[in-house]
């Protein structure tokens, strides 16, 4: 089964298509991608492709009623647009990208991946906030966690390189892009993450503050004469390592900073791998131990200097990582240091093939007689388009 995945971000747009190997026969990067208008190029890549039989869609936010992937219809797209005031950023584009690929396929099946329902099976206890229960029932109030595509597939990705079943392992998993989060997986089971109700929670990230005290927000609510939208917009956009520096958040201009001798990104980074190091550790406390720790995402994967410093006093937890393999690694490889009893890897997050292989599950399980050349099933269509690097 052909998926073609389709990812949109906050302001890009990602399109894989991706054959029944995952392997990538074609993919598509808009960099600037408002999601409202029409795009001329995406109808074209889209159009150009030979054969299509389903499409799968990253959607951030599921909310409280989606916990598996669905078969998209009208339906299921007005309940994913309603859950926009839970991901103002990202649902609607992701709801436009659902918009454009039907316009251009319209009888081929797509589904919604999302990635909160990874997190949504975790324990009362790790999901449930300590405030008024009437407040948790009447909104939903809990901790829905994000990166939930990446997190699973790192951690089946994990047991592979180790040759061991993901569901033997407990990990911790660090996916760490412009945002970031941590799961705890046991038995491939998200047990505890650090995202929350929001993805503002948690680590440090580029431009959001992590976690702070709610009572630091409130008392500039109330005595710093901040409004509503200006504390809502710095949490979002202008702290993290973006307000430590006063530069744009990215983690490679902060470690110039490092190695320029600049206070502010020293700071930064010391800050960003502090909090990285007390929430690996606060993760095993759900695991009960660790068989490995993964790095993933765009700073996981590249930065040796991240992984270096996040490690650097988990001896403790039995993480120990070679210095020569973490700076000679490049995509998932096993830098751990020999005899160290926790291993340390290094995975590129593939979200494509998580979505993927979810698509086909949903299809299958909803949809079994499906066949090319059915109505609403796969059809193919003019000649392959020449692959565009991802």
């Amino acid at each position: 089964m052909n998926v073609l995945v389709v990812n949109a971000g906050s302001s890009s747009l990602k399109v894989r298509l991706l054959d029944g190997d995952d392997r990538l026969t074609a993919s598509l990067d808009l960099g600037e991608w408002a999601g409202a208008e029409e795009t001329e190029e995406l109808a074209r890549f889209v159009g150009g492709l030979r054969r299509v039989d389903a499409v799968g869609h990253r959607i951030v936010h599921g909310g409280a009623e989606f916990r598996d992937p669905a078969l998209l219809d009208p339906d299921v797209r007005r309940r994913i647009a309603d859950l926009t005031e839970l991901a103002p950023l990202h649902q609607p584009r992701g709801v436009a990208g659902i918009d454009a690929i039907a316009r251009v396929l319209p009888e081929t099946p797509a589904v919604a991946c999302f990635d909160t329902a990874f997190h949504a099976g975790l324990p009362d206890a790790a999901a449930t906030y300590a405030l008024p229960r009437e407040w948790n029932q009447k909104w939903g109030l809990r901790r829905y966690g994000f990166h939930g595509l990446s997190h699973a597939y790192a951690g089946r990705r994990a047991g592979e390189l180790l040759d061991r079943q993901a569901t033997t392992l407990r990990l911790v998993t660090c996916h760490l892009g412009a945002g970031a989060s941590l799961a705890a997986v046991s038995d491939g089971r998200s047990m505890d993450t650090t995202m929350g109700f929001t993805p503002l929670a948690g680590l440090v990230m580029a431009t959001r503050t992590g976690s702070v005290d709610p009572g630091l927000v409130l008392w500039l609510l109330q005595h710093a004469g901040l409004s509503t939208s200006h504390v809502s917009r710095a949490l979002e956009f202008e702290s993290g390592l973006a307000g430590l520096t006063g530069g744009s958040g990215d983690m490679r201009e902060v470690l110039r900073g490092v190695a320029d001798g600049r206070p502010e990104s020293r700071l930064a980074f010391g800050v960003y791998t502090h909090r990285l190091r007390r929430e690996i550790a606060a993760m095993t406390g759900s695991l009960g131990g660790l068989d490995a720790l993964v790095f993933t995402g765009g700073v996981g994967e590249h930065s040796p200097d991240v992984r270096a410093a996040a490690t650097a006093d988990l001896a403790y937890l039995g993480v120990e990582v070679d210095e020569t393999a973490n700076r000679a690694a490049t995509t998932d490889t096993d830098i751990s240091a020999s005899g160290a009893p926790v291993r340390t890897l290094v995975i590129t997050s593939r979200e494509d093939i998580e979505i993927a292989r979810l698509t086909r599950a949903a299809i299958r399980r909803t949809r079994p007689g499906l066949q090319a050349g059915e109505p609403g099933g796969p059809s193919e269509r003019g000649d392959p388009v020449d692959p565009v690097s991802p």
